[in-house]
């Protein structure tokens, strides 16, 4: 879990210097409020455990009714009366249920069903705001004409967590949690709260090998801090991600892939097969679904670790990371989906961003245009076309013969900076291949 800052993003054009069609992304990071997560493994008893899978199940069928509710005022309301049919009878005009009218409704909600009266209220009101996200989520990717499926119901065992949006600050007592109307919960406490942080709010969530809670943490007396990074030659290593090799940098440092995946495989065909040949719904039935779960959530694990100590590395090593803008959901489409995403390439790009946060450094990630970064020369520019198989990059032009990876991770580099070494390909000239355009990955 990372930390996250207000962030504020200016764009600057560096064109006019340079001549090369270049969006960099300058980042001013106010660092008045530190947020931060930490999650912990609870040990609940068979009591407490009974407790909040009834939690659990009530507040799914809350939120699907509270769903429902929305999509079936917008249903009969989506559209004006004078653009209705007027072969059908308009409906009585209800108001439309936001937010505060579901918050109000939650009395009604209780004396209906007093099993409700159970649940704390202030995770009730919390599950009404879950409700509210998602559905305008959806509703303003639609505005804006953006794919983006509507919020789906839940089904039995979907609904896995739930928040204290407001807990008393030392609910924490040694190895133990208070939480309302459950109780006093053992909890695994691997690492201390760091001095001067707050808990603000309170998750609980199945997974599945167990619950866990993760605590919201504050902290206000971090003092105010402006970065400001131009990347160089100096301060910007580049990355070139791939298949073969993790990642290769533009120091000529290689990064194996652990392919956590396929190395389960054979475990996972193992528990995939005993859980087909029991019956479904019954214990046994349950008991492989949870086996073939674990499995699952042991190799995401592995890789995440593996991102998250990736990523401190080569934060380490420079102020500016560039990589390439890669359309990774498209390639995930491909028939090297299944490498791709054991790769998890969009995964740790994203980790890499929280962690330039986190380090509270001049750090930033840059993507740039991935077109041509193993088919031009990083030495002379010019374009030596080459087959995917050709895994060493020998130029006719300038003699310089280096790996293929090598290669592209140093023009991944140049493109961030700007170097003079695009002029080869006739930058200056406004070519299309000239324009080299950089996103930032630092908001975090």
């Amino acid at each position: 879990m990372g930390r996250t800052h207000p962030i504020n993003l200016q764009i600057l054009l560096f064109a006019p210097d340079s001549k090369v069609d270049v969006i960099i992304t300058i980042i001013e990071v106010m660092l008045i409020v530190m947020r931060t997560a930490y999650q912990y493994k609870l040990k609940p008893n068979k009591e407490q455990v009974s407790t909040i899978e009834l939690w659990l199940d009530l507040l799914r069928r809350q939120y699907n009714y509270r769903l429902g509710e929305r999509f079936s005022w917008w249903e009969e309301n989506r559209c004006p009366v004078n653009a209705c049919p007027l072969v059908m009878p308009i409906p009585q005009l209800r108001d439309n249920p936001n937010y505060y009218s579901q918050k109000r409704d939650l009395v009604n909600t209780k004396d209906k069903f007093p099993s409700y009266k159970l649940i704390h209220s202030k995770v009730l009101q919390d599950c009404r705001k879950q409700v509210k996200l998602a559905f305008d989520r959806w509703f303003k990717a639609e505005k804006n004409k953006q794919k983006l499926g509507k919020p789906r119901f839940n089904g039995i065992g979907c609904y896995r967590s739930f928040t204290y949006p407001q807990i008393k600050l030392d609910c924490i007592e040694e190895n133990q949690i208070n939480l309302p109307k459950i109780g006093k919960v053992k909890l695994i406490q691997h690492r201390p709260i760091p001095e001067g942080f707050i808990i603000k709010t309170v998750t609980i969530s199945r997974k599945a090998d167990g619950y866990y809670v993760t605590l919201s943490l504050e902290d206000k007396s971090v003092p105010a801090l402006t970065s400001k990074v131009k990347p160089t030659l100096k301060n910007t290593l580049g990355i070139d991600m791939g298949l073969k090799e993790f990642l290769v940098t533009s120091e000529g440092e290689l990064v194996p892939i652990p392919q956590y995946y396929r190395k389960s495989q054979q475990r996972l065909k193992t528990l995939q097969k005993r859980l087909y040949r029991k019956k479904k719904g019954s214990k046994r039935w349950l008991k492989a679904v949870k086996a073939v779960a674990k499995q699952h959530k042991k190799v995401a694990d592995k890789r995440k670790d593996f991102h998250f100590k990736t990523a401190n590395e080569l934060l380490l090593k420079a102020e500016v990371i560039a990589h390439e803008n890669l359309n990774i959901k498209g390639l995930a489409k491909t028939r090297l989906s299944k490498s791709i995403n054991d790769a998890g390439w969009g995964k740790f790009l994203t980790i890499l961003t929280v962690k330039a946060g986190n380090a509270g450094q001049k750090t930033i990630g840059i993507g740039v245009n991935p077109k041509n970064t193993s088919q031009d020369c990083s030495n002379c520019g010019k374009k030596v076309d080459k087959e995917l198989n050709i895994r060493t990059h020998s130029c006719p032009y300038c003699g310089i013969v280096i790996d293929r990876d090598l290669n592209a991770a140093i023009n991944i580099k140049n493109r961030a900076v700007g170097h003079s070494v695009l002029k080869a390909r006739g930058v200056r000239r406004g070519t299309g291949t000239g324009k080299r355009e950089a996103q930032t990955i630092a908001s975090a």
